[in-house]
C-alpha cells in the first residue's frame, strides 16, 4: 500500500505529470493530495486533470485530497526598453507609475499601493530578494532609491516588501474567478495566498462558505505576528518558505517553521511544510543530501505534510521525487527517537484551552502507548474536529476516520496519520459504532483478530463539534 507513511505528501501537478499514466505512478510512489496551481494552466486544463485524479482515486480505491492553490497578488515591476539592465551597487533608481519601457534609470511599477504604503528608509527586495533597494524619497506615485545589493533586473521580476503592510486584498479578480471555478469542480482545500493578517482568513470563509477547507499560505513576516489568530481561523497552514525566505532573514526561516508547526499542532489544525524541499530533482534524477535532511527535518519537527511544487510539475523525475520523499519519510518513521520526539512534543493542556474533547483525545493518545497490541484509533467524526484531535497526539498507529461526508473523507488527506472512510448508516443508529469499527479495521487489514482499537466520537453521533466518547475494543 502506497499511502503507508503517517506523514502525508502532496504533488504538484503540472506538465511534467499532467497524464494519467503519470498520475497513477504518482498514488503509487505515494502520493497522498495534488495541487492544482491556479498561477498556472488553464480552467479547461485543471477540470481534466481535477477529472482524472477523482476517476483513478475511485478505481484504486485511495482518497486522494485535491487543493486548489490560488496565486494572490503578484506584485512586479514593468518591461525594460532592452528586456533587462544591471544594476550596480551604490546606483540610483527610480520606481514609478509611468507606462513607459524602463531604462537604466527608472522602470514602472504598476502597484499604487505600493507607493501609498512607501516610507522613505523602507526596504524593497526585487528579483526574488537578489537586488535590494533602500527608499531615499516618496510620495504617491513614485520612489527613488538608493541600490544597496545590485545584479541583473529583467522585465516583470517580482517585488517584495518585508516588514510593509500593503492595503492589498489576498484575493485578486483573478482569484475570486478561479475559487468559484474550483469549488464548483468539488476540490476539498483552498490554499489562500499574501496572507497578512487574521481578516484576509476571515474574508476568504465569507465567500467558501464552508464549500471547502481554507490553508492560509505564510509567506509573510506580518502572517507570522498574528499567527495564533490565523491558525485559530484557518483549517490548516502552509509554510510557504519561498516567499518568507526573501522577506525574512534566511537564518530565521527554520526557526519560524518550528514555531509554525508547534502552533499549528497546539490548535490541532494540519501543516504543511513547502518548496525547495527537493529542488534539485528537478533536472537531476537524485536529491542533495542537505535536501533529504531538510524533508527528514519537516517529519522529525512533526509536519502532518510535506510538499513537492516544481519537482513534480514541471521536473524531469517527478516519480523519482515523490519516491524519494516517501522513502525519507518512511526511514524517518521508523527511527524509534521520532515517536520519542512526537510524545514529548505533545501540547499538554496545561498550555491549551482544555476541555473534555481534548481530555477525550490525550487520554487516547495514552492507550496507544500504555496499552499493549492496539492496532489502529477509529474516530467517529462529522465535522473532522475528533480527527483532527487525535492527529494532534501523533499516536504510532493509522488513525481511520469515519465520517457520513464524503468531502470530510477526502479532505483527510493531508492530515498526519488519518485515512477516511465513509458510512452514513453508522451516524443513525450509536449501536452500530462497535461493529462497524470492528469491519474498517479487519477489512482494510490494519488489524488483526486478537487486537485493540481504540474507538473515539462524540455523542450524538450527527452533532459536530462534540468529543466526549472514548470505547476500547478487543477484536
Amino acid at each position: 500500500m502506497p499511502q503507508n507513511t503517517r506523514t502525508k505528501i502532496i504533488a504538484t501537478i503540472g506538465p511534467s505529470t499532467a497524464t494519467r499514466e503519470k498520475l497513477e505512478q504518482l498514488i503509487d510512489a505515494g502520493a497522498d493530495a495534488f495541487r492544482f496551481n491556479f498561477s498556472h494552466g488553464t480552467h479547461a486544463e485543471h477540470k481534466e486533470r481535477y477529472k482524472l485524479v477523482r476517476k483513478i482515486s475511485k478505481e484504486k480505491n485511495v482518497r486522494i485530497s485535491v487543493l486548489a492553490d490560488l496565486q494572490g497578488p503578484k506584485l512586479r515591476v514593468g518591461e525594460f526598453k532592452n528586456g533587462s539592465i544591471v544594476l550596480a551597487k551604490g546606483a540610483k533608481f527610480v520606481l514609478d507609475m509611468k507606462p513607459i519601457l524602463g531604462s537604466q534609470e527608472r522602470v514602472t511599477l504598476p502597484h499604487p499601493e505600493i507607493f501609498k504604503a512607501l516610507k522613505v528608509g523602507d526596504i524593497l527586495l526585487l528579483n526574488d530578494g537578489n537586488i535590494r533597494l533602500k527608499v531615499d524619497a516618496c510620495d504617491k506615485k513614485h520612489a527613488e532609491t538608493t541600490v544597496l545589493v545590485g545584479g541583473p533586473l529583467s522585465s516583470h521580476k517580482g517585488v517584495n516588501l518585508p516588514n510593509i503592510h500593503l492595503p492589498i486584498s489576498a484575493l485578486t479578480e483573478k482569484d475570486k474567478e478561479d475559487l468559484e471555478f474550483a469549488l464548483k469542480l468539488g476540490v476539498d482545500w483552498v490554499c489562500l495566498s499574501f496572507v497578512q493578517k487574521v481578516a484576509d482568513v476571515k474574508m476568504a470563509k465569507e465567500i467558501i462558505k464552508g464549500r471547502a477547507w481554507i490553508i492560509s499560505k505564510l509567506e509573510k513576516p506580518s502572517a507570522v505576528e498574528e499567527l495564533e489568530d490565523i491558525v485559530g481561523e484557518s483549517d490548516a497552514i502552509m509554510v510557504a518558505r519561498g516567499d518568507l525566505g526573501v522577506e525574512c532573514p534566511l537564518p530565521t526561516v527554520p526557526v519560524l517553521q518550528k514555531k509554525i508547526v508547534s502552533v499549528c499542532r497546539k490548535h490541532a489544525k494540519p501543516v504543511i511544510v513547502a518548496t525547495q524541499m527537493l529542488e534539485s530533482m528537478i533536472n537531476a534524477p537524485t536529491p542533495t543530501r542537505a535536501e533529504i535532511s531538510d524533508v527528514a527535518a519537516a517529519v522529525y519537527d512533526g509536519a502532518d505534510t510535506v510538499m513537492l511544487s516544481a519537482e513534480t510539475a514541471a521536473g524531469q523525475y517527478p516519480i523519482e521525487a515523490v519516491s524519494m520523499m516517501h522513502q525519507t519519510i518512511e526511514e524517518v518513521e521508523k527511527d524509534p527517537l521520532f515517536y520519542h520526539f512526537m510524545h514529548s512534543s505533545r501540547i499538554r493542556s496545561e498550555f491549551i484551552n482544555s476541555d473534555e474533547a481534548d481530555a477525550i483525545s490525550c487520554a487516547a493518545g495514552d492507550m496507544t502507548t500504555e496499552l499493549r497490541n492496539v492496532a489502529a484509533v477509529v474516530t467517529f467524526t462529522t465535522s473532522g474536529a475528533t480527527t483532527l484531535l487525535t492527529a494532534r497526539e501523533r499516536p504510532d498507529l493509522p488513525i481511520l476516520a469515519v465520517t457520513p461526508d464524503e468531502e470530510v473523507a477526502n479532505r483527510m488527506g493531508i492530515v498526519w496519520g488519518t485515512r477516511g472512510y465513509v458510512n452514513k448508516g453508522v451516524f443513525k443508529n450509536f449501536n452500530n459504532v462497535e461493529s462497524i469499527s470492528r469491519k474498517i479495521a479487519l477489512e482494510t487489514g490494519i488489524a488483526k483478530i486478537g487486537q485493540y482499537i481504540v474507538v473515539t466520537a462524540g455523542f450524538p453521533l450527527l452533532k459536530g463539534g462534540k468529543t466526549n466518547l472514548l470505547h476500547i475494543i478487543k477484536l
